[in-house]
């Protein structure tokens, strides 16, 4: 099997920290409820579990399954996969019926692993025959959840609340300890071989276990290496594109330096509507769904071989076919005035568990919109003006249109930009044998991952005209400007917190000047602020604190003051009763 990225740098990372992370303590919800999104429930419960390809953990479902909890104990403790333990690390627990195991939403069981880097499947060593895979997929980044006086509300395509770092850190544990501690090992071994195992699949199993560890140091090493520009996510951020990146042309190249910190942490971003528009990610960056999707899926470890040429580059264990259906599903029908977006839609403002909008203040929060937001964030979906042909593309061959988003300079909008300038400037090493012809970020990235998925149609014999449709019917285009989008802001009270970076909790304090916004805050907790729009942002044993005077997490941008327009300063200064109008209009969005 290839370099073990993910899951090696864990283990190592768990046996520095030595202890299990600390998470927060969250009261039981008594009431769950998943917002009406269009979406019919075989639908969502499929999405939630459907198989990319990927092995994000680095070990098969079985190893998951067979798992205990990182306590420090001779004794049998809970299992790692229990849903109320992954719970605490923000994963939510899955409605689906079809979910024997219970896994959260996001975890996916996928095919019997082959790895197309060695062309060797990973063996059973006392059955002989193949683990299965697991990884994570979509939803398990795109669903929200805020709580309100003990009712949950479930959103999906909503921004996660989950802390893959913690996760990662307590995942290496639990391995590591069940290496190190006595019976551990044996009681894991008998989940996975069976209670009769011999001897020497036992002994084969506690040796991968402790290749993982052996390979861990060079991953460490990596993470090391970039320590003084690495930045902590924490709850409800990832540098996704970092992450991409260092997956894609460090660890699947066997490149070291192409490794980087991550630097940029974004919030996870809601996607409802963002099928239909003409550029995605939060700079605005690439234009084709076939190509932002897999390379998301090789981004949380879909296997890929781009170095063994005595086997087929570009064989991937992603899965075309599923992420296709799920682009279908989240897009639906091409949007227009009549029917509006009839894929994933945007969640309505529950009044009945968060109260009432004021309707008389939302009235006076409308004009304000019109005033100083639609020019970037364009007219509510839901009136008749968004649909003004201006703001949308020629039908192209298929007859499909697309949505203008604005994409504005980082100098006009003033808020941080880590997350532009990372993709802009990052530079790579690339083997000539790949075919790249652009070694910048960006383009090298679109490039593999079109390869890729040229390489699965054609081993499919998927017919051009096909392919096309899968492809979303556009071109594999990319840039990296450096400027991020303004999308619509339907649904924008469900997907706290914000600026693409999560660097400000609540809608009110992005309506105030920068000056009044909190400078530091912590993210984790899932109760919600009605009357703010955002979380609840004080301390929270085992959750994250934010520092916004760490460049990447700058909180500035994006302001409401009375200065001169320009260099961060986009409207003039609200009073206070206009902040508030404005929030209850943003309710009815």
């Amino acid at each position: 099997m290839r370099r073990i990225g993910y899951l090696a740098l864990a283990l190592s990372v768990a046996m520095l920290n030595g202890c299990g992370p600390k998470l927060p303590d969250y009261p039981p919800a008594e009431k769950s409820v998943w917002l009406d999104q269009h979406w019919q429930p075989g639908v969502r419960d499929w999405y939630h579990h459907a198989d990319q390809g990927t092995m994000t953990f680095g070990i098969p479902y079985e190893w998951l399954l067979a798992l205990e909890q990182p306590t420090l104990s001779l004794w049998a403790s809970g299992m790692f996969a229990d849903p109320a333990y992954l719970d605490q690390f923000g994963f939510i627990p899955s409605p689906a019926a079809d979910n024997p195991d219970k896994l959260p939403v996001g975890f996916a069981k996928g095919a019997p692993i082959v790895d197309p880097t060695s062309g060797e499947a990973w063996l059973n060593p006392q059955s002989k025959q193949p683990f299965t895979g697991t990884g994570l997929t979509c939803a398990a980044c795109h669903t929200g959840r805020l709580t309100y006086r003990k009712t949950a509300l479930f959103i999906d395509g909503g921004s996660a609340l989950i802390d893959l770092g913690k996760f990662r850190t307590a995942l290496g544990l639990s391995i590591a300890y069940t290496i190190y501690l006595p019976f551990r090992a044996d009681r894991f071994a008998a989940r996975v071989l069976g209670p009769n195992a011999s001897p020497e699949a036992t002994a084969a199993l506690k040796q991968k276990l402790s290749d993982l560890l052996t390979s861990g140091k060079a991953a460490l090493a990596l993470d090391n290496n970039v320590k003084s520009s690495t930045i902590e996510e924490g709850f409800g951020r990832l540098d996704a594109l970092n992450r991409i990146g260092n997956q894609v042309f460090a660890l699947d190249l066997a490149i070291d330096e192409n490794y980087v910190g991550t630097s940029a942490p974004v919030h996870y971003p809601r996607i409802w509507d963002s099928s239909w528009f003409d550029w995605v990610q939060y700079n605005g960056s690439i234009l084709q769904p076939m190509v932002r999707n897999a390379g998301e899926s090789l981004g949380v470890r879909a296997l890929v071989n781009l170095t063994d040429q005595k086997l087929p580059l570009f064989a991937s264990t992603a899965n075309i076919p599923n992420l296709f259906k799920m682009e279908q599903d989240l897009a639906g029908k091409q949007p227009d005035a009549a029917s509006g977006f009839t894929g994933l839609g945007s969640p309505a403002w529950p009044a009945d568990v968060l109260g009432p909008i004021d309707q008389a203040l939302a009235a006076k929060g409308a004009a304000l919109y019109k005033d100083i937001c639609q020019g970037c964030h364009l007219p509510p979906t839901k009136s008749p003006d968004f649909w003004d042909p201006q703001y949308w593309t020629e039908p192209n061959a298929a007859g499909e249109r697309y949505l203008h988003v604005k994409i504005i300079p980082t100098t006009e909008v003033g808020t941080d930009p880590a997350q532009a300038q990372g993709m802009e400037y990052r530079g790579l090493r690339l083997p000539s044998v790949l075919g790249i012809t652009d070694p910048s970020y960006g383009p090298a990235l679109g490039q593999i991952v079109q390869k890729t998925v040229d390489y699965w149609y054609k081993t499919n014999n998927i017919p051009p005209p096909q392919q096309e449709i899968m492809n979303g019917n556009r071109p594999n285009e990319l840039q990296v400007p450096p400027a991020y989008k303004a999308r619509p802001l339907d649904g924008i009270w469900a997907a706290p917190p914000y600026l693409h970076n999560a660097s400000v909790p609540t809608i009110y304090a992005l309506l105030s000047p920068a000056k009044e916004r909190p400078a530091k805050f912590y993210i984790g907790a899932r109760e919600y602020d009605p009357v703010n729009l955002g979380y609840q942002y004080q301390e929270l044993a085992g959750g994250f604190e934010f520092d916004t005077t760490i460049l990447g997490n700058h909180n500035t941008g994006h302001e409401f003051d009375d200065a001169p327009l320009g260099g961060g300063i986009i409207g003039r200064k609200l009073t206070p009763d206009e902040r508030r109008a404005l929030v209850e209009f943003l309710k009815t969005l």
